[in-house]
Order: C-alpha cells, then sequence, then structure tokens
C-alpha cells in the first residue's frame, strides 16, 4: 500500500492532565501522529480561570513545542460573560460535566437545568466558542439511570439546547450510542452546522463485554452494545461532516486502574492515536475517508485556520507492523496503553 497523506491531523478531546503525568503524556500527542490537540479543563482544581488557561497552555508548550494545543475552561458557576469576553482569544471552547459523572468531574452542572448558564452561552456564542458537553445525564438511588442509559437520557436536554441556542456551535462529545448518532443527524436537518459529535478510537473497537471485568478498557461513558459500535463505525468512515475524531485518551496510572473498588474511568490510546482509527477505516474498505475524521471535519467545524499556519509537517499514514508498547512511563509513572502487547497494522511518519 502506497503511503497516504493525512494532512494536519487534530484530535478534538485529549486529556493531559498535570505533574509527572502530563509529562509522559504531552509529548506522546505527536508520538500518535496528532498535530492539533483539544485539551480538556477537568483537572484538579479545574481551569476557569484566565490565568491558568495561560498558564497550563505555556506548560504544554514547552513540553511539545510543534503541537498545536487548543484549550477550554470548564463550565461551573464561577464563570461569568465577562470572562468569557476576556478569554475569547485564548480558548476553544468551555466543557460542561454534569456533576459527577466521570473524572474530576464533581465540580460539574446539573443536567436538568441549564437555564443559569444562559448568559454563558449567550457569550459564547457571540464570540463563536463551542461548547463540548460529556452527555450524561448522573443517576440516583430515586431513579433507574444506569451506564448503560445515562446517555440516551441526556439526549433531550441536548435537544432542547440546540432549539434555544440554534447558532451556538455545540459537540456531543465521545458518542457512544445509536441514538446519539442519530440525534445528531437529525439535528443538522437544519442545515446550520451548528452541531457535531466526537468518536473515540477505543468506542470503535469495544463493547460492554471488553469492558465488563477489564479495568484497562473501562471507561466514561462506557461502551455499549455491538449495534452501537456499528453505528459509531459507519458515522466515523462514511465521511459525514459532523463526525469527527476526539480521541477522550485518559491515563491512569498502573495502580489506579488495578483496585478492587472504584477503578478510574479512561483509556489511554495517545501514542498510537492514528493507527487505531486507521485499522477500523481499513477493515471497513474506507482509508479515503479516514482524513476528513482525523482532519477534515473537526477542523472546518472549528473554523481553524491560523492554527494550521504553524505546521510545517504532515502525517503520513504507513503500512507497516507497529506493536503497542505494554506500558509507557518515564520512571516516576506508568500506564497502560489501549490494546497493549497487541501489533498494529498502521504507523505514521512526520513528512
Amino acid at each position: 500500500m502506497e503511503p497516504i497523506n493525512l494532512g494536519i491531523t487534530a484530535d478534538f478531546h485529549v486529556h493531559l492532565r498535570d505533574g509527572s503525568m502530563c509529562e509522559l503524556i504531552t509529548p506522546t500527542v505527536r508520538q500518535g501522529g496528532v498535530a492539533i490537540a483539544y485539551v480538556m479543563p477537568n483537572l484538579v482544581p479545574p481551569i476557569t480561570t484566565k490565568k491558568q488557561v495561560e498558564e497550563y497552555h505555556r506548560k504544554l508548550d514547552i513540553l511539545s513545542s510543534k503541537t498545536t494545543f487548543l484549550m477550554s475552561l470548564y463550565l461551573c458557576k464561577e464563570l461569568t460573560p465577562e470572562l468569557i469576553d476576556e478569554c475569547k482569544d485564548l480558548i476553544h471552547g468551555i466543557k460542561c460535566y454534569p456533576a459527577g459523572v466521570t473524572t474530576n468531574s464533581k465540580y460539574g452542572v446539573d443536567p436538568n437545568d441549564f437555564s443559569s448558564f444562559y448568559p454563558i452561552f449567550e457569550a459564547m456564542e457571540r464570540n463563536n466558542l463551542v461548547l463540548n458537553i460529556h452527555g450524561e445525564k448522573p443517576g440516583s438511588d430515586n431513579d433507574d439511570i444506569n451506564v448503560i442509559n445515562a446517555e440516551p437520557r441526556f439526549l433531550p436536554a441536548l435537544k432542547k439546547l440546540h432549539q434555544d441556542f440554534p447558532n451556538l456551535k455545540i459537540i456531543l462529545e465521545h458518542c457512544t450510542t445509536a441514538e446519539s448518532i442519530n440525534l445528531i443527524r437529525e439535528l443538522n436537518k437544519d442545515g446550520k452546522g451548528t452541531i457535531a459529535a466526537t468518536i473515540t478510537a477505543h468506542h470503535l473497537y469495544l463493547i460492554i463485554d471488553n469492558w465488563a471485568g477489564n479495568p484497562i478498557n473501562f471507561c466514561k461513558p462506557v461502551a455499549k452494545f455491538q449495534n452501537d459500535r456499528k453505528a459509531l463505525i459507519e458515522a466515523a468512515t462514511n465521511g459525514e461532516p459532523w463526525f469527527f475524531f476526539g480521541s477522550d485518551s485518559a491515563p491512569h496510572p498502573i495502580h489506579a486502574k488495578q483496585q478492587h473498588v472504584g477503578v478510574c474511568a479512561g483509556v489511554y490510546t495517545q501514542n498510537n492515536a492514528i493507527s487505531y482509527v486507521a485499522e477500523i477505516f481499513d477493515k471497513q474498505g474506507k482509508l479515503e475517508n479516514l482524513k476528513k475524521f482525523v482532519s477534515e471535519n473537526g477542523i472546518k467545524f472549528y473554523g481553524l485556520t491560523k492554527e494550521l499556519e504553524k505546521h510545517k509537517q504532515a502525517v503520513w499514514l504507513i503500512k507497516r507492523d507497529n506493536k503497542v508498547p505494554a506500558v509507557i512511563g518515564n520512571g516516576s509513572i506508568e500506564v497502560v496503553p489501549f490494546k497493549a502487547n497487541d501489533t498494529l497494522k498502521y504507523t505514521i511518519e512526520w513528512r
């Protein structure tokens, strides 16, 4: 197979953490074939101020100067429209976490009523910023919401948000169900092109059987059923402009994945991000659409232009055996990658 030029690639959902983990993981963004990375703000404490954004971006840039890092704020009651206006040139969006649904989300919002944040959304709309939503509804002892139906139960709130703010760019992050895929298509019938969804690498591979009893594959939202996986694969590989790559690569130390209680949610895919996705596209006979998914669709949705100017090299997909390491580490911390010890069919080169 001849090498394929994927152009300037982008991963629109990455977790780079802080401290020693950040030092280990940040350089692997480029190693995995990603030029532009949209960084999640759920640190401890979360990124909620202009100063935090500036300091975090500076740190990431030092660790991987050839990568373009797009920054975000964490949606919470401390944000103000004035802060959004002040940060409009530093961030590309704001991440919404329903409280308690995933790692470091305890400071999140009540998805049953977004009305208190409408002034924020108006400021975002005015400044052409993106609302990134973790689309799950938290459960309680008084309802039947669980990890399997939490995403479908959230979809009415997503639909209402789009109706109330039709010009606000909204992304349903790391969607996992056929219902979500169908809703994104339905909402795009209005022709505005302001609603989209990211799809991860690991959700293209996994179903419930693959994470039940396997903490390395456990993430939030959890992988669902075979019909859901098939819907994700079809959406990712057919080139539709409102579906694009967001790995949700989420590293955790090995010991945090080995706990008997409270296993951390997250799958680490950053060091082979493009290669994982390429395997799926190849199996579907759709490699010709890979560039749309990992480059063109997301870049167009976010309206990135000046961010592309920095990059003098493109990513090329090469068909060559590529063994996933058992672990990656830096002496103080170790992480197990997705499909550890497997041999992938593809690798990448920068040219």
